[in-house]
């Protein structure tokens, strides 16, 4: 009997133990949660920040859609994590996914007003929007923040020369070269406000001094092969197209405009091999075919210059100037209602030719 007593004491020892180590103090109790809180707040922002590490290798490799994800993902397990707002919105621009980055970077500038690149950002989003108001705005912002990012200058100024305000856009392009003396792009985009403006010899310097900074873009020395032409140096303006065909045996643009210049100096047959192999390398670029439309119709090859023409069209149905190339083989095919009617097209697009071959060739 006396050691059944004693087994039923130590059950009973032990659990009045057991409740002692759970009765806490509100302060000890207080700093287990806290303690327990700040164990899972640390394991939630190493989630978050492991995320945010992937999204960013993912960008480095321009795999937006996959950086978009993880991305997301790091926000929902830490929505005050401000970088990833901020590389969110940066890939779905990329993406151009503007109304979503909209609405990202409206949420990264209620958690942090004065976060200058998302302005910068969002400016961006709102140009891609056609929303030219309040782009403006947010570049103006931006700067506002931080006056000394070249690229903000350099946005605002792409976006004044959408409006066709070049005198504005050429002062953002200095401002932004005046911050960075080696920024290729605005030293050719302020010579395309000059050669939107005519004048050419200003244009001229600003895509050489361009060159001067990277002397292998390509879409710059196309521009200043099509400036050299309008001032009628052929020489410079084959020269310039060749150097960039040299660099990219691939770039189109150049053997279109190369043989437009060849064109324009009365090579036919060279022009025809260029705009030809414009068309080998991108066959619906309608430029070289309506070009090619004007070679045959050179050589009186007219149901060549109807076809190439007409290929133009389909792959642009606003180009004006396939237009009057089809009507003009059409004149000559003596289809001339069809004449009349490819007119008048180009005329209703703005086409100063089309208006005049209508008004001298076709009743109203």
């Amino acid at each position: 009997m006396k050691k059944k007593l004693t087994t039923i004491c130590l059950v009973l020892l032990c659990s009045c133990l057991a409740k002692a180590q759970e009765e806490l103090t509100p302060a000890e109790q207080a700093y287990k949660d806290s303690i327990s809180g700040l164990n899972e707040l640390n394991a939630a922002i190493a989630e978050s920040q492991e995320a945010y590490n992937r999204g960013i290798q993912k960008f480095s490799s321009k795999d937006y859609s996959g950086a978009l994800k993880e991305f997301t993902v790091s926000i929902s397990v830490d929505p005050n994590f401000t970088a990833a707002y901020y590389n969110k919105a940066v890939a779905e621009n990329e993406l151009e996914k503007y109304k979503e980055a909209t609405k990202t970077l409206d949420k990264l500038l209620e958690l942090d007003p004065g976060y200058s690149k998302a302005y910068f950002q969002r400016g961006r989003s709102h140009q891609g929007l056609n929303d030219y108001l309040n782009s403006e705005k947010d570049y103006e912002k931006s700067i506002q923040i931080d006056p000394k990012n070249p690229k903000a200058y350099y946005n605002y100024a792409t976006l004044k020369f959408l409006q066709q305000d070049y005198a504005g856009a050429i002062s953002n392009f200095t401002k932004t070269i005046d911050l960075d003396e080696n920024f290729a792009f605005a030293y050719n985009d302020r010579g395309s406000c000059y050669r939107m403006m005519e004048q050419y010899p200003k244009a001229i310097v600003e895509y050489e001094m361009a060159l001067k900074k990277n002397p292998n873009l390509t879409f710059v020395l196309n521009n200043l092969g099509t400036t050299k032409k309008k001032t009628k140096d052929y020489t410079g303006a084959i020269a310039a197209f060749n150097r960039a065909i040299s660099i990219d045996g691939n770039y189109y643009y150049a053997y279109n405009n190369r043989g437009a210049t060849l064109l324009e100096q009365g090579k036919v047959d060279d022009a025809e091999r260029d705009f030809i192999k414009a068309l080998s390398i991108k066959s619906d670029y309608a430029p070289a075919n309506c070009n090619l439309s004007g070679v045959y119709f050179k050589k009186k090859d007219y149901k060549k210059a109807f076809d190439f023409a007409d290929k133009a069209i389909k792959a642009d149905k606003n180009y004006a100037n396939a237009y009057v190339n089809r009507g003009m083989a059409s004149e000559m095919l003596r289809n001339q209602n069809d004449a009349c009617e490819d007119w008048h097209k180009a005329k209703e697009l703005g086409n100063t030719v089309g208006k005049q071959y209508y008004a001298g060739n076709c009743n109203d």
